[in-house]
């Protein structure tokens, strides 16, 4: 379950969408918890009921044949049972679900002070934090209390319904035995049956509290399922979203009508086609926005904090779906041979990627042409050349010799192999290509403090501006068509930032950069300015200009 659950959740971004719009809390929690819970409880209950009706059928026989009025007493006592449980602990559903989500909120607590240390300790914030966990473990103290009074209310009655159960039967066959009718024996045989056969009617009153329990798991994890299962649309999303069309250009059909190689051809990255972004409540972040990105005709997206250039930036990335229009990535080296018919696509084969096919989805976020780089890149649980080797490598499984896998492994736990003929990666780095790297961004000096093989807690580790250095040296090595940076510079000096952008320039990537500095309109041919959107008015907010020295040189002051 964990394996399956797990595959739901990081499949078509399903986890960026619930972090993102705030779904449902904690669903590692889920994942790990109530997984557990669930399939232990399950089993449990599973053995219980069995055991109770091989028991329910052995003793019923006997019980009636004795005397068929205390079978009916019976039912009538276990019946009356379970309606006075049900109505004692009616809220404790309710409260053990509670009690799941405020310990998981309180924990969550606690990692965000470990992952966030450093930034406490600059504030010196330790007095706030302790308020915040305090405020959260309060919470969760005075749910329990709750549970706990609910739960002693209800075991007052399980201990007087347990009690009651020894003078009942002998109380209803005595006046049997004082007839004469029965002899003394049989009323110890009638005790035993009954009691037996309570036990297996009265399992809801005996295990109320831990199916209670089990209830609220079932709760969480049946509301984890849903959403899972469904696109995480809210119903109040409009129905029009951003279309995403992914085409593959053959070069070698961009040929003269004589069979000649034309002077220049330029080949199309990425083009956008009225493009409207919304934020979630509606309001219009860019208007209109149309243009097309060549190979080498790297692009400035300017504007001030708040006027949509990082989601410009999500929803090429596929992150951002509120608004409409189309953005189409050309792919120039895919191996697609089926032609389509796109418009402006006069030279060369266009094929194109059906959006809603899952297999293509998979295969397009593994082996995507288009990268993206975060202000605060993202450190991986790993070493150091795990590091680098992320996302577009991984350590493979199924290399692994027989003789060095772990006895008793499942198969249901080890991740599928990638297709070869869907694999359309550049081969995976050797350790001198690391190395290499590592030193063109002027971090060579970090593997005389770390090897390459090395954990640690690189978020910690390395300074802000070295994890941007890495991300770079990781762009470098999968080397995509188009790199996305989000002010991926914003930590490093100028004369790094500088070198940064000649290294990828030089390997022939195409970037499109978010950025403030002054000095990165030298190292771009176009700039995209964002201005803030005026709802009073139905005019675009965005200029495109080409940039040239005396456009660098006498830049408007913001």
């Amino acid at each position: 379950m964990t394996s399956y659950y797990m595959d739901r959740y990081l499949k078509n971004r399903t986890f960026y969408k619930i972090q993102s719009q705030s779904i449902i809390d904690n669903p590692d929690q889920r994942i790990v918890d109530d997984l557990s819970s669930f399939t232990g409880t399950a089993l449990a209950f599973s053995l219980t009921l069995f055991n109770a009706t091989v028991d329910l059928i052995s003793f019923s026989n006997i019980l009636y044949g004795i005397y068929p009025p205390l079978f009916i007493v019976l039912l009538a006592y276990s019946l009356g049972g379970t309606a006075i449980s049900v109505f004692l602990g009616r809220g404790l559903v309710t409260l053990n679900f509670l009690q799941e989500k405020k310990e998981a909120d309180f924990r969550y607590g606690l990692v965000r002070v470990r992952e966030n240390a450093e930034s406490i300790a600059f504030y010196g914030g330790e007095e706030n934090e302790m308020q915040l966990l305090l405020q959260r473990f309060r919470s969760a103290f005075e749910n329990l209390s709750k549970l706990l009074i609910s739960s002693r209310n209800l075991e007052f009655f399980t201990s007087g319904y347990r009690y009651l159960i020894q003078i009942l039967p002998a109380a209803v066959v005595a006046p049997m035995y004082f007839s004469g009718k029965i002899e003394f024996g049989v009323i110890n045989q009638s005790v035993s049956a009954f009691n037996h056969i309570l036990g297996d009617f009265s399992l809801i009153v005996y295990q109320f509290q831990a199916i209670s329990a089990f209830s609220a798991v079932i709760d969480r994890l049946g509301e984890f399922d849903d959403v899972l299962s469904s696109d995480t649309r809210n119903d109040g999303e409009s129905m029009e979203e951003i279309e995403r069309e992914y085409c593959s250009t053959n070069s070698f059909s961009a040929l003269n009508s004589n069979g000649s190689m034309p002077l220049a051809v330029s080949v199309k990255l990425l083009s956008i086609e009225h493009l409207t972004l919304l934020t979630p409540s509606k309001a219009t972040l860019i208007k209109d926005l149309s243009l097309e990105i060549c190979e080498k005709e790297n692009l400035l997206v300017t504007g001030p904090s708040g006027s949509g250039k990082t989601s410009l930036l999500r929803a090429i990335a596929g992150l951002w779906n509120f608004g409409r229009g189309t953005i189409t990535f050309y792919n120039k080296n895919a191996r697609s041979p089926e032609p389509c018919v796109s418009t402006g696509m006069d030279s060369g084969e266009v094929t194109s990627v059906s959006e809603t096919n899952p297999d293509h989805n998979r295969h397009r976020e593994r082996n995507s042409s288009v990268l993206f780089l975060p202000q605060k890149p993202y450190m991986v649980l790993g070493n150091l050349r795990q590091q680098l080797l992320y996302p577009t490598w991984s350590e493979d499984p199924t290399s692994v010799s027989d003789s060095n896998k772990p006895t008793g492994s499942l198969p249901f736990l080890m991740p599928e192999p990638i297709k070869a003929h869907t694999d359309t990666r550049p081969l995976k780095p050797t350790t001198n290509d690391l190395t290499q790297v590592l030193e063109d961004v002027r971090l060579g000096y970090i593997l005389s403090r770390f090897d390459l093989d090395s954990t640690h807690e690189w978020s910690s580790v390395l300074s802000l501006g070295e994890q941007q250095r890495l991300a770079f040296a990781r762009l470098l090595l999968s080397k995509p068509y188009l790199v996305l940076l989000d002010e991926s510079t914003s930590a490093l000096d100028e004369a790094n930032e500088a070198h940064l952008y000649k290294l990828i320039e030089s390997a022939g990537i195409t970037y499109v950069s978010i950025g403030h500095r002054r000095t990165l309109y030298e190292y771009h041919k176009k700039v995209l300015h964002i201005s803030t959107m005026d709802p009073t008015t139905l005019k675009r907010n965005w200029n495109i200009e080409p940039i040239n020295k005396d456009f660098t040189y006498n830049l408007p002051k913001q």
